[in-house]
């Protein structure tokens, strides 16, 4: 789904373009300080508010502009909460950089690979938060949190195709989603910091949205849709049959 934005916020070249990129890289900076002095939550609503246009028409299409630029807003979030996470400067740094790349190279390309890689890094980022800062939570905020995450993904990744069925597909990667995070919440399996949940919704849905890639450019072959199937049967069971189901923590 497309954002109902007009074009003229998003300069394309000249002296306005390099104002445009150098508000865009002051937001990670003004995040790095605002968390380096305790006031996280005032770097959420930085992010939050820097998303202004959503709201900027008129009411009817609020929905449609927050679904559209849903993956922006979990991303950033994340790089925040990453931010926040750690005490070490090299680190917060670190978040510091992938979130500016993020703001200025990649979330302005609209060409098929850079909307999937969007989607791919929205997709992680968002299930690591909820499931490492919010794993103590509740079983249904676990849901609820895997459920919008795979859905703004899913639908952000359709976006750059023309797909009749976009919704569609997109609740159905958002229902398995919350299903497995329902079934596994009842473990919680951590491979060091990294939960069960994250690695097997990371393997099917980067798999999936490799094969469709390749299906819609007309590239996939029977032989390159057997390999990667067989990869990704592989990796799962090889993650199901070395998991420690007593509940314990691997």
């Amino acid at each position: 789904m497309r954002s109902i934005l007009p074009n003229k916020f998003k300069p394309a070249k000249g002296f306005s373009h390099a104002i445009h990129i150098a508000l865009l890289a002051l937001l990670p900076i003004l995040a790095y300080i605002l968390v380096r002095i305790n006031f996280v939550s005032v770097a959420i609503g930085l992010t939050l508010i820097s998303k202004w246009r959503i709201v900027a028409v008129r009411p009817r299409y609020w929905l449609a502009n927050f679904i559209a630029n849903g993956v922006d807003i979990v991303v950033g979030v994340s790089f925040i909460i990453f931010m926040s996470n750690t005490s070490v400067t090299w680190w917060q740094l670190f978040w510091t950089f992938l979130y500016a790349a993020w703001l200025i190279w990649l979330k302005p390309r609209s060409d098929v690979l850079s909307v999937s890689a969007q989607a791919m890094a929205g997709q992680l980022l968002g299930l690591a938060v909820i499931y490492l800062k919010f794993g103590d939570a509740s079983l249904a905020g676990l849901v609820a949190g895997t459920w919008a995450v795979t859905y703004l993904a899913a639908r952000h990744f359709l976006a750059s195709f023309e797909e009749p069925h976009t919704a569609l597909l997109a609740h159905a990667w958002a229902f398995f989603g919350a299903s497995l995070a329902f079934v596994l919440g009842h473990w919680l399996l951590f491979y060091g910091t990294v939960a069960q949940t994250i690695v097997i919704l990371t393997t099917i849905g980067y798999c999936l949205a490799a094969l469709y890639y390749l299906d819609a450019t007309q590239r996939l072959s029977a032989s390159l849709q057997r390999q990667m199937l067989s990869i990704m049967t592989a990796i799962l069971v090889i993650v199901l049959v070395l998991s420690d189901w007593t509940g314990s923590t691997v």
